[in-house]
């Protein structure tokens, strides 16, 4: 890929926000660094499409003012990030921008691949939780399927829900009733 061999020195959240769309590659920003993933697999394309509609749903039935977005830009205080799911102040995304500033993010999911356990389960929640994003959830498949629900405390996530199997309700940052056993099935 020629992306990350034409450019010289630092990487900007601005020079990553000028690369062409790419829908075979997710562009993110750590710090100073590019960090380039491939597109999601079938399974996890099925559960973020079936998670966006739950979602989206639920939001609605609440009437809360909010906008459910998958992969979405997120401008974070140290880069840029392209969570698999927000969930988004209704007032920020009005316009047509390819960002949404961190502040205005309630939840981030994140669907965990083979090729992103790591940054899922460990660098991400330290970027959010740094954010201030109140509310961080986990899907994951292996060995089961499971959502690890986390809400943000003291500074840190700490879990305050892990469902696997049956639906459970979810109260924050508004009720919704999920079976992550059921998001990936085919």
């Amino acid at each position: 890929m020629g992306v990350a061999t034409d450019h010289t020195g630092p990487w900007t959240i601005d020079d990553v926000l000028a690369l062409p769309e790419d829908r075979a590659t997710r562009y993110e920003l750590l710090g100073e660094a590019l960090v380039m993933s491939p597109a999601p697999g079938v399974r996890h394309q099925r559960a973020g499409f079936r998670l966006h509609v739950i979602l989206d749903a639920a939001a609605r039935a609440a009437g809360a003012p909010v906008e459910v977005l998958e992969a979405i830009n997120v401008v974070l205080p140290s880069g840029l990030v392209v969570p698999d799911m927000v969930v988004a102040d209704a007032g920020a995304t009005a316009e047509d921008t390819v960002s949404v500033d961190a502040d205005a993010v309630q939840l981030v999911v994140e669907i965990v691949s083979p090729g992103n356990r790591m940054m899922d389960r460990m660098v991400k929640p330290l970027l959010y939780a740094e954010a201030a994003i109140p509310y961080f959830w986990r899907l994951e498949f292996e060995p089961v399927a499971r959502l690890v629900v986390s809400e943000l405390q003291g500074g840190r996530y700490v879990t305050v829900t892990a469902l696997v199997g049956a639906a459970t309700r979810i109260d924050a940052p508004f009720p919704v009733d999920i079976d992550p056993a059921g998001l990936a099935r085919q």
